[in-house]
């Protein structure tokens, strides 16, 4: 018998040595921000997890183009989900005890009908106390149902950009995710259960050889057209194809979507490596939630105990999931 130990037999404590861990139990209460999720659209419970998990602040994107029920949408259906979330928002807030604000926007996923008229209302919205960022906007190689052509993009994105730059107001970019998706799967069931109707997609209005990566390009062209600093535009769904471009040839902050690695790729891992490599003062982390795909709440809380466990440094970890966002979008949480 271990005489040290009442165990039978040697445990693996009698093989260690007596070095401390150390391990910051401060990461345990660290507050932090989700800056691009959809959380109107998640249960009164997925909610509620945000706010056991340390979740003082939010950025909910309203505009979902490919959750209205008609297509092509209309300008009034996109309307109508930024009245929608405005509605919520209060609700949200009294409820679960964390700051909850606004991002609202105009997609290209599906083409919008008079979208002119939606650019046009956004000058109002954009004024609202609650709306803290235009978004989630940017070029799309290919649409649902009725494709949209890149010129014509390109305006309402500018157009977009420009009210921003107006407004003072941070733009969120859905940057498109280089997915490797070479499995064969059975037709009609979507992307690894991604509820995107793949039957209705269209052919790309545009040819490049890194598709993904010439859409941010098209956007970072489109903002420096409207007058919008790259300083107040934050990519979100950033991934390692095209992260190098924004972070050397760009002032865009990047934020990595961590909430659905399953879809993406993207891991608390990728999110190490560029802070690694690029520092942490331009990079955010964000979750995207929302009730049109499996959806992980506690995502963000995973990936804070994870980067530490990858070696970054605690005050780098603040600094990405509160101190950074706190600041881009001037939230008070």
């Amino acid at each position: 018998m271990n005489s040290e130990s009442p165990t039978y037999r040697p445990t693996d404590a009698a093989y260690l040595d007596d070095e401390d861990v150390g391990l910051p139990a401060s990461l345990l209460n660290l507050p932090w921000i989700d800056s691009h999720n959809h959380a109107h659209t998640l249960s009164w419970s997925d909610r509620e997890r945000y706010a056991l998990s340390g979740c003082r602040a939010m950025v909910m994107v309203a505009s979902g183009n490919h959750w209205t029920p008609y297509k092509p949408v209309r300008s009034e259906d996109v309307r109508y989900l930024w009245d929608d979330a405005i509605n919520r928002r209060r609700a949200i807030e009294r409820n679960h005890f964390y700051e909850a604000k606004l991002a609202v926007g105009v997609q290209t996923g599906v083409r919008v009908e008079d979208a002119h008229r939606l650019v046009e209302a956004m000058e109002e919205y954009c004024e609202l106390e609650e709306v803290v960022a235009v978004g989630e906007i940017g070029i799309r190689q290919s649409q649902q149902v009725s494709p949209w052509a890149l010129d014509e993009q390109m305006e309402v994105l500018e157009a977009q950009m420009a009210l921003a730059a107006d407004h003072d107001l941070p733009v969120i970019l859905h940057t498109p995710t280089r997915l490797n998706d070479g499995e064969h799967r059975r037709p009609g069931l979507g992307l690894r259960g991604y509820e995107r109707n793949t039957s209705l997609s269209q052919e790309p209005v545009y040819e490049a050889e890194n598709p993904e990566l010439e859409a941010v390009k098209y956007d970072v062209e489109a903002a420096d057209r409207a007058g919008l600093s790259e300083s107040q535009i934050i990519a979100s769904h950033a991934d390692p194809n095209n992260v190098e471009y924004l972070m050397e040839e760009t002032d865009c902050y990047v934020s990595f979507t961590v909430g659905a690695p399953w879809l993406t790729g993207v891991s608390a891992s990728t999110v190490a490596a560029a802070i690694r490599e690029y520092g942490p003062d331009r990079v955010m982390i964000d979750t995207d939630c929302a009730n049109v795909l499996r959806s992980d709440p506690f995502a963000l809380k995973r990936a804070i105990f994870e980067l530490y466990r990858l070696g970054i440094d605690e005050s780098d970890i603040e600094r990405v999931v509160r101190e950074t966002p706190k600041r881009v979008f001037d939230l008070d949480p």
